[in-house]
């Protein structure tokens, strides 16, 4: 037994809304403990450019922002670590989690900010771009601006897709969507809205061959799934809204999802869920915003309600 650490309060994944709880958390005397996941700073970390979180008003790339608030949360004197969380036990009063390593931790809170992994076609031409910051984004609402006055492809076809490719008209000076079956997913009011804006061409049966271009997008080749027949779209960016999965796949058997997997909040306008003393931030719980300042704002919830619930049980 003596190996096993005890924590007040242990927070599973970093990111916005993981630094955000961590910083509130060791000001609160919480002694916070985190593990980083297997993405250190989450999505963010992929994202070139980050210019609408406020108090950035040259912008910063995403990694160097998380950089900077995880500085912020060591300068409270959190415990970040390196590694993640790969087993849960929230049956009992005492809250049981197991790292990678196999090293056990009891804990008396636990927020949950493991994110969401937006999905991607898995083209390597598309992961190429991707990884290098030339013109490959899951987020329009994150990266259209630096396409304003240019021609970008969008693929998608469900709610989130036709709002992302109306978010892109306003911005591009053409969106070309490209939706796999005959029809839309979306909901009619949504398809209607993408259908009778000038601007925005639907191609149905159509899928993505190749993302094309040198160090950034300058094209996307497509493919008319019942023609066989391929054109190539001059294009600079090329957005992908096929949808998030979100990163609670660890916890299904103790805390209430949703049948996509986002944790479901057990009282709206609050970080708790349906187990007393485990909180979620962030875009686990998010599929409506998923943006940095959202998800930070929710770490800052989680952090409060965990505090509070230490209150109340005297600690």
């Amino acid at each position: 037994m003596s190996d096993i650490e005890k924590v007040k309060c242990l927070i599973i994944g970093s990111g916005p809304a993981g630094y955000t709880a961590a910083i509130y958390a060791a000001r609160a005397n919480m002694s916070p403990v985190m593990y980083q996941g297997m993405q250190p700073g989450g999505q963010l970390t992929t994202t070139n450019e980050v210019e609408n979180f406020p108090g950035y008003p040259e912008g910063i790339t995403g990694p160097a922002m998380m950089m900077e608030l995880e500085a912020q949360a060591k300068r409270f004197d959190a415990d970040i670590r390196f590694g993640f969380i790969d087993k849960v036990d929230f049956s009992g009063v005492i809250h049981k989690v197991w790292t990678d390593g196999g090293k056990e931790i009891h804990c008396e809170t636990v927020i949950i900010s493991t994110g969401a992994s937006a999905k991607y076609l898995g083209l390597e031409s598309e992961q190429k771009f991707l990884l290098n910051g030339g013109g490959v984004s899951a987020c329009a609402v994150c990266d259209g601006f630096f396409y304003r006055g240019q021609e970008t492809v969008i693929v998608g076809a469900g709610d989130s897709a036709c709002e992302e490719a109306h978010y892109l008209s306003k911005l591009c000076t053409k969106v070309t969507m490209l939706v796999r079956r005959d029809e839309f997913r979306a909901s009619k009011i949504m398809a209607e809205r993408v259908k009778n804006t000038e601007n925005i061409e639907i191609l149905f049966n159509t899928e993505t061959v190749e993302v094309i271009g040198d160090d950034v997008v300058s094209a996307v080749k497509v493919k008319n799934n019942q023609t066989g027949e391929e054109r190539t779209i001059p294009a600079t960016g090329f957005f992908v809204a096929i949808g998030h999965k979100p990163n609670t796949d660890i916890f299904k058997d103790y805390i209430k999802l949703d049948e996509t997997g986002y944790v479901v909040y057990e009282k709206p306008g609050t970080s708790l869920t349906n187990v007393p003393g485990v909180f979620v931030a962030g875009d686990a719980a998010d599929k409506n915003y998923r943006q940095a300042i959202t998800a930070a704002g929710t770490g800052c919830m989680a952090a409060l309600d965990a505090e509070r619930y230490l209150a109340a049980k005297g600690h």
